[in-house]
This record gives structure tokens, C-alpha cells and sequence, in this order.
């Protein structure tokens, strides 16, 4: 482990240094030399702009991938900044899901504030890469707020749109809400534990859960209960889940891909560093005969609900980008119960699962994004015997939902296998969580029916008004479009081809951080 200086933690911040210069020169190319083109011409060109900025962020932080490899973990002052393998691993991770995001988006121009909207792109991808590295409370809640505020710009930006309006305006509310809580809750933890940095806390904490439920320990049972609240709305699980739908649904598609991916990677990375890191003394047990308070039997409690809700209110929507954002709820549900085993496959379980959810998810929504650009929209209807005109964007969504689904032998099939193996190791004495196995398995079947329903809907329903001849009217996907989804396509076959050697990857890199 090695302590950064402050010049060497400027240096260390190169990769976030050329997102904020890439922003800036977007928007001065935008207002000097493009103002005047179409926003077709103005996505493009403001797109590969921010692709080459993205790129060079990328090259920089593999850079850093190989050194903190080579000299262990790098500490900025008072752990504001924690380099390690796995941090900068999904930093990296990040940067490639921003780079479809990007590519999506020059398939889909939805705005004249095309400048405006990139470098609001770039800053959520700064927040977050200083949250995954942050280890300290005023950081983590400061990365946090500057990703959600370019996360309710993004949602809004289709002004012309009422729904997209709609969509931001309630993800704005409750995610002013959420982060009351979750500030009121750190604020609480530091009272109790005079500290601000995860590492101070955790060894408070477990001093403090030792007194059980009188005095300080029950007040930090009400600070974790807060903080938790706060991150589930972040994260979307139900209850607090209620801005999810419409957010989804009225955001331009890009922007949702956007924030199914690449902000589920962020808030799952800072909430399992929280959760091991801080509050590692006050777990409890959710075990079928060893439920005890702590933060184990909240967060697997949501994970039941959230697996129920999620899933028995996809069945019945109809708009494509709706069900999907109930999937991606049920999804957190999945999520959370690879998190509540809280040992090291648990948690290296949930790192696999959120990359493969992610690039799953931008495959998806890449697609639902070129299929509406062309026929107007993206309820079931417009999508009804779609294959005819997309034969092969089609296909890659049979490909993509299958996946989500966890049949195999895709990445999401893996994903929930190691999700499920993790929890049933958690405690085998008390049968570990198999309750919460079981739940989840049944939720998947649930799951497998909705997702049918929208494949039914593209291979075999027919469109309201058959086209004179449909090959004519074929649906093409951009070059570049194209190659974004093969790169998600590739993530999500090798995750299940060879799901092993990102588990490895990920376990080696658990194993290199300081104890």
C-alpha cells in the first residue's frame, strides 16, 4: 500500500482530468464550429469527440491498472481516493460502458443541445469513477450527488416529450429524498463513530454492535437502517423503487441505457465497499434458523420484496422500456441476494453479475433504441413482428433477453448461478439462505414468461399494418451502432462461455486488497 501526496494524487486523477477536458472541448467545438449543422451531423461528430476523449481516459486508467498491480493499493489523504486492481478494473469498466452509450446515442439524435448533453454524459462517468475509489464518507456522498444530478438532467432531456418532463421530475423528488436519508444516516455514523473513512468506521462499528440493541449500538442499527434506505432508492428496489418506471420509459433510450448500467455498477461497487468495509461488525443473519438484526436480514428482506415486485409487475406492462426497468428491479433483487452472503464469493458474485448485467442491458436497450428511432416508438405494438424488418437486431435481443432471463449458456445464466451458490454457502448450518434461493429461483421462472411475451411480440405477432414489402422497408443498424452491440454480445457469450475466468479475475483482485 502506498501513500499518495497530493501532487502524486493529482497526477493519479489524469483519467478524470481528460473526462472534464473532453466535456469542455465538446462543448466549445459545439459553439464555435458546429452550431449551425443538423443534430444528426452534431451527434456524430460531438459523439467521436467524446468517444476519443473516452478512450484516452481508458488508456490512462489501464496505465494506472498495471501500476497499482505492480506497487499494491494507492491512498490518497484521508482514503478520499483507493486505487487498487479492482477499483481501477471497473473504472475501466465504466469508461467502455460510457463509450456505448455514446455510440448509442449517435444512432439516436433526440436533441438540438447535442454539446450540452455529452459533457452532462461525461460528468456522470467522472462521478462515477470517483465513487467506486472513494473509501470515505463525505467523498462517497459528494460522487454520488454529482452522478445523480447528471442523471436527472439526462432523464429530462427530451423537452419534447411530456414524459420525459414527467420521468425527471419524479426521479429528481424521490432522489432528493433518498439522499436526505442517506445523509442524515453517514451524518449519524460519524456522531457514533468519529470517523468519516470506511476502514475508522468498521472498526467502531464493531465495537459498537457488541452492546446490541441499548444504547449506541441501537443507534447505529438506526443509522445503518437509514443509510440503507437511501441506497435503495439508488439502486431501485422496491419500496423505493416508485421513479424507476417513469424514469425509464420517458428518458431518450440512450440516457436509460445509460442509467441501467452504468449507474447499477457504481451504487452495487460503493454499496458492497459500505457495506464490508463499514458496517462488517453489525451483519446479523438472515439464515432461515438464525435471523438476527443487522444489516444482513434488511438487506435480504428487500431482496425478497424487491424479487416479487420486480418481476409480478413486469407481466403485465406493456411498453418495452417499462418492463425493462421492472426487470431491472427485480434485477437488484438478484443482486442483493449474492450481497447478503457477505463473504468473499458473495461478494465476488455480485461483481460478476453487475458486468454482465450491464452489457446485457446496453445490448438491449442499444436495440430497443435503433427499432423505435424507425418506427416511432417503443409500446409492445410497435414492435409487433419487428423481425421481418430487423432480422438480425432482432435476433441479438432474443440473445440479450435470454440472458437476462439466465438461460443458458449466456452470462446471465452464470451470473444468477454464482448470485444463488453464494447465498446457500452464507450459512449451511442454518440451511443458509435457501429461502431466499428458492424465492429467486421462482421469481426467475416468473421472469422467463415476461420476457417470452415481448419475444412472441417481435418474432410473432403481426404489425397492425403489414408493410407492401417488408425487405424494402429493412431496418439498418449504423456501423458503429453495430459494433456496440457485438461488443456487449461478446462480454455477455464469453461471462458464458467461460464464466470462470472473470470470477478468477475478480477473486484475485479481492485477494490483492490490504486486509
Amino acid at each position: 500500500m502506498k501513500n499518495l501526496s497530493y501532487i502524486e494524487l493529482l497526477l493519479n486523477l489524469l483519467p478524470q482530468v481528460a473526462l472534464v477536458v473532453t466535456a469542455f472541448a465538446a462543448l466549445a467545438v459545439d459553439f464555435v464550429v458546429l452550431r449551425r449543422s443538423d443534430p444528426a451531423t452534431r451527434f456524430r461528430v460531438l459523439g467521436w469527440l467524446t468517444a476519443l476523449g473516452l478512450v484516452a481516459a481508458g488508456v490512462m486508467l489501464f496505465v494506472q491498472f498495471g501500476q497499482v498491480q505492480a506497487h499494491g493499493t494507492y491512498v490518497g489523504p484521508l482514503r478520499t481516493l483507493v486505487l487498487d486492481p479492482l477499483t481501477v478494473f471497473f473504472q475501466i469498466v465504466i469508461v467502455v460502458v460510457t463509450i456505448i452509450t455514446v455510440f448509442i446515442s449517435m444512432a439516436y439524435p433526440f436533441t438540438t443541445h447535442v454539446s450540452e448533453y455529452y459533457a452532462v454524459l461525461l460528468f456522470g462517468a467522472l462521478g462515477m469513477n470517483f465513487l467506486v475509489a472513494s473509501e470515505e464518507l463525505i467523498a462517497i456522498f459528494v460522487s454520488l450527488e454529482l452522478l445523480s444530478v447528471c442523471l436527472y438532467i439526462l432523464t429530462a432531456f427530451h423537452k419534447g416529450m411530456l414524459r420525459s418532463a414527467e420521468g425527471g421530475l419524479k426521479y429528481f423528488l424521490f432522489g432528493a429524498v433518498s439522499s436526505a436519508f442517506m445523509m442524515f444516516g453517514l451524518a449519524w455514523t460519524y456522531g457514533l463513530t468519529g470517523d468519516t473513512t470506511l476502514a475508522g468506521i468498521g472498526k467502531a462499528a464493531t465495537e459498537l454492535a457488541m452492546t446490541g440493541l441499548h444504547g449506541n449500538g441501537a443507534m447505529l442499527g438506526v443509522a445503518l437502517l437509514f443509510t440503507l434506505v437511501g441506497f435503495g432508492f439508488k439502486i431501485a428496489v422496491a419500496p423505493f423503487h416508485q421513479w424507476a418506471p417513469d424514469a425509464y420509459e420517458g428518458s431518450p433510450t440512450p440516457a436509460t441505457a445509460f442509467i441501467a448500467t452504468g449507474s447499477k455498477i457504481a451504487s452495487f461497487f460503493i454499496l458492497v465497499k459500505a457495506l464490508f468495509i463499514g458496517f462488517d461488525g453489525a451483519q446479523g443473519s438472515a439464515s432461515w434458523g438464525a435471523f438476527n438484526s443487522g444489516w444482513i436480514a434488511v438487506a435480504a428482506t428487500l431482496a425478497a420484496v424487491t424479487l416479487v415486485v420486480g418481476n409480478t409487475a413486469a407481466i403485465v406492462q406493456r411498453n418495452v422500456k417499462r418492463l425493462l426497468a421492472y426487470s431491472a428491479i427485480a434485477h437488484a433483487g438478484y443482486i442483493l441476494t449474492g450481497l447478503v452472503a457477505a463473504n468473499a464469493l458473495g461478494a465476488a458474485s455480485v461483481f460478476f453479475y453487475i458486468i454482465v448485467y450491464a452489457f446485457t442491458n446496453l445490448g438491449a436497450f442499444g436495440i430497443v433504441a435503433a427499432l423505435s428511432a424507425r418506427v416511432g416508438g417503443d409500446d409492445f405494438k410497435d414492435f409487433a413482428g419487428i423481425y421481418k424488418r430487423a432480422p438480425r437486431l432482432t435476433f441479438l435481443m432474443l440473445l440479450f433477453v435470454l440472458s437476462l432471463a439466465g438461460i443458458p449458456p449466456l452470462g446471465g445464466f452464470f451470473g444468477k448461478f454464482y448470485l444463488f451458490t453464494a447465498a446457500l454457502s452464507a450459512d449451511p448450518k442454518n440451511l443458509g439462505l435457501l429461502w431466499l434461493v428458492t424465492l429467486g429461483i421462482a421469481m426467475s421462472a416468473v421472469s422467463l414468461y415476461y420476457y417470452l411475451i415481448l419475444l412472441k411480440t417481435m418474432y410473432v405477432t403481426e404489425p397492425a399494418e403489414l408493410a407492401a414489402n417488408p425487405a424494402a422497408d429493412r431496418i439498418v443498424a449504423p456501423w458503429f451502432l453495430n459494433f456496440a452491440l457485438l461488443v456487449s454480445l461478446a462480454v455477455v457469450l464469453w461471462t458464458g462461455l467461460a464464466p470462470q475466468q472473470l470470477l478468477g479475475w475478480i477473486e484475485l483482485f479481492l485477494k490483492s486488497l490490504p486486509s
